[in-house]
């Protein structure tokens, strides 16, 4: 039979994990690193209240507390943050959002000129951004002809089809 027994310091506690508490602090800035580098990636708060938690744990470590009260106050801070300022982050972020129409939404009330007249209710229009687009008569217009020239307004848009109205003339 053979008897293998652990090595230990002057205060019973075996070599092997001596060793680890005298450098929990590497495992705090791995920690912190490792939920860095995801947090860059992620770009979703999770990781960085994570890696801040990891910042108290190894405050308590510079500061002499045991490991388990470092992890607790790495897990404590970690679950504050995650649960309130993990979400005010969020709402701040939102509320400065840019309402600008983008893409399709920045098409609808659009003025063109139609390019080739409508016949069957459908024709191309030249926006005033720029582009041709192929076109119909929305149901609104009550069936009146559409001629090269007039003009136009988008009212919608069904996969590469500008639906459009006449544009109301101001002047005779």
């Amino acid at each position: 039979m053979v008897i293998v027994s652990l090595i230990h310091d002057a205060q019973g506690v075996p070599a092997m994990l001596a060793d680890f508490l005298t450098y929990t602090w590497v495992f705090w800035l791995a920690l912190i690193l490792v939920c860095v580098i995801i947090e860059v990636a992620t770009i979703d708060f999770t990781f960085l209240m994570v890696a801040i938690g990891g910042v108290g744990g190894l405050v308590a470590e510079l500061f002499g507390a045991p490991w388990w009260v470092q992890i607790l106050i790495a897990g404590i801070l970690a679950l504050l943050l995650l649960f309130f300022a993990r979400p005010a982050l969020h709402r701040a972020l939102r509320r400065g959002g840019d309402s600008t129409p983008t893409n399709v939404d920045a098409l609808i009330g659009l003025s063109g000129t139609v390019t080739t007249e409508f016949e069957d209710g459908q024709g191309h229009v030249r926006l005033s951004n720029g582009e041709i687009w192929t076109a119909k008569l929305s149901h609104l217009t009550g069936g009146r002809p559409i001629v090269a020239g007039d003009r136009v307004v988008v009212t919608a848009i069904d996969g590469a089809t500008a639906m459009v109205v006449p544009a109301e003339r101001t002047q005779p």
